[in-house]
């Protein structure tokens, strides 16, 4: 199943396109990650020397309530285009401030449907598991900044608001992957899910 997927994805034109604005990793649980030149993504396992990396959960809440989970966050991604709100919102934030491994421009993350493939760079491939639930360390970038976080859910606007401080992935296939790489992203077979928080 897994072969005829990365087929799918190399073969089939994409759904989308965007491209990689930075990358960042930290070998601690840090809050923020370190912006580098370029990380280097494990099939299986996440983002070599970030704090994340492994098959299993690395979370320190997550490992506290079950360390036998599956790490359905090794790789966090998070759209440059929301840093631009909170910095017209007059705060300063940079790439990589909010955790991410990798920052995105062109692609609105969070309207994806979960199994969304992207294959990032030429070799890496990235498969989408659900939302990363906004942190409360994101008020330290400034007052107001937690409530953009949030947008109300369109398919439910009554209902609980939609974190939007990024989506986690799992690595398939493994590449190395820099700021100017494209991202191309292909849906799963439909019907399509919405993410949810993981």
């Amino acid at each position: 199943m897994l072969q005829w997927y990365v087929f799918y994805v190399e073969r089939m034109d994409p759904d989308l396109i965007g491209t990689v604005a930075a990358v960042h990793r930290s070998d601690k649980h840090t809050f923020s990650k370190t912006t580098c030149e370029l990380i280097e993504l494990v099939a299986g396992l996440g983002v070599n020397g970030d704090a994340h990396r492994g098959a299993k959960v690395k979370h320190r809440s997550r490992v506290a309530a079950n360390p036998d989970q599956p790490n359905l966050r090794q790789v966090h991604l998070v759209m440059s285009e929301l840093l631009g709100e909170v910095t017209d919102a007059g705060h300063s934030i940079r790439a990589g401030q909010l955790g991410e491994n990798i920052t995105t421009a062109g692609i609105d993350l969070i309207s994806l449907p979960v199994g969304s493939m992207l294959r990032i760079g030429n070799t890496a491939l990235v498969a989408l598991t659900g939302l990363r639930h906004p942190c409360p360390q994101i008020k330290s970038v400034g007052d107001g900044v937690m409530k953009m976080m949030f947008i109300d859910d369109p398919h439910n606007p009554d209902g609980p608001k939609i974190g939007r401080t990024g989506v986690m992935g799992i690595v398939v296939a493994d590449g190395t992957v820099a700021a100017g790489d494209e991202i191309k992203i292909r849906f799963p077979a439909g019907p399509f899910a919405r993410m949810e928080k993981v």
